[in-house]
């Protein structure tokens, strides 16, 4: 099992250790900035993280050394953009959405045969890859052109972004993207031509007649099996959706409970049949159903589920899990999720039961075990 993983927060980046039965912090970074997200590079031990710096905006860095220091590398930058070129306005909103970063929100290795291959997703909706570790990037420009953008508003945020890629490892051009709101996506190609995947889905936020539109719906997070590429696991805004085909199309899981509303979720890394997430009332509530924390788990496929709570708190507990914050290690036993209250809890059975492992952290971005 992992013994070490990195935990991003609104004030510095962790590396918590596991030392005899118990864990402690090893190293810190960044105290005091908001870290938005972090990935530790299991093909040559590199650590990324990207950092929010307020005024000065987004910056990456990159450390060698297992997170002890770090360096600043090149930061994703949108292009100039072009004078007859229109800008994208928000299609609901009387507000314009900006031609430059405004956040880094996911960093995925690229295969294991591409050394030095990373993809950065952003708001406002931009696809970003580095071939040289970060020392360089580039705007895919055939989804940022794509026409339907028009149409791709915010989630949470008010702007469109980019938090979920998954890279198939059997073929490193194929690869699916999540887009709050614009739907999912995948390119077969290495990212020059790009088809929305989104059958299946619904949004209930919507007007009927546009229920079922793909690139307007609002998946979560949305993982896959790496052992099983062509199964793919989404929490949505309106609950949670699998697929079997790779994404072509979409089921409703409807088994899921005591909420099928969250935003985590994590699957098996080669069972995909096993998957894990945080529920939690949705809309203007955003706490968990009767301030319980718990972790809803299928060993099924979504047929049914087993409400996790031996560990956990189960009174007047009102964290919130984002997106990022629950990662499970490359054995599928040891899962790790943080909260919005800095609280963080780990388990080595599945999530049989939880530990506490800090109840005082900043609120958490996001949870990433170091590989095994």
């Amino acid at each position: 099992m992992s013994d070490q993983m990195f935990v991003a927060t609104r004030k510095g980046l962790f590396r918590i250790d596991r030392t005899g039965s118990g864990w402690s912090v090893g190293a810190t970074a960044f105290l005091g900035d908001s870290v938005t997200m972090v990935l530790p590079d299991q093909r040559d031990g590199s650590v990324y993280a990207a950092v929010g710096h307020g005024h000065f905006g987004a910056k990456m860095h990159r450390s060698t050394d297992n997170g002890e220091s770090f360096e600043e590398i090149a930061t994703p930058a949108y292009p100039e953009r072009p004078e007859n070129v229109e800008p994208i306005r928000h299609p609901y909103k009387d507000m314009e959405i900006p031609w430059s970063l405004e956040l880094i929100w996911a960093l995925e290795a690229g295969g294991e045969d591409e050394t030095g291959v990373l993809w950065c997703g952003t708001l406002p909706g931009g696809l970003f890859r580095s071939g040289d570790h970060g020392a360089s990037w580039q705007l895919n420009e055939s989804l940022w052109n794509e026409p339907t953008r028009k149409e791709w508003f915010g989630g949470g945020y008010d702007y469109p972004g980019i938090h979920s890629i998954c890279v198939d490892p059997r073929d490193t051009n194929h690869i699916t993207i999540g887009i709050s709101c614009g739907g999912s996506w995948q390119t077969n190609d290495g990212g020059d031509t790009w088809v929305c995947r989104s059958d299946g889905m619904y949004a209930e936020y919507m007007p009927p007649e546009m229920r079922g539109v793909g690139h307007i719906q609002d998946p979560h997070r949305v993982v896959h099996c790496p052992g099983h590429p062509d199964a793919l696991w989404t929490q949505h805004h309106n609950g949670v959706f699998k697929s079997i085909d790779g994404g072509r199309n979409w089921s409703d899981v409807t088994a899921i409970k005591p909420s099928k509303f969250g935003f985590a979720v994590a699957v098996h890394p080669y069972d995909p049949n096993i998957a894990w997430f945080v529920p939690a009332v949705k809309d203007e509530h955003r706490i968990p159903v009767d301030g319980k924390v718990v972790v809803a788990r299928t060993r099924d496929g979504g047929h049914s589920f087993d409400v996790l709570a031996e560990g956990l708190p189960q009174t007047h507990a009102y964290d919130l899990v984002f997106r990022h914050a629950l990662d499970v290690d490359e054995t599928g036993s040891r899962l790790a999720f943080g909260s919005t209250t800095g609280s963080l809890w780990c388990t080595s059975n599945q999530g049989d039961s939880w530990e506490t492992i800090s109840a005082n952290l900043p609120p958490i971005h996001a949870v990433r075990f170091v590989g095994v």
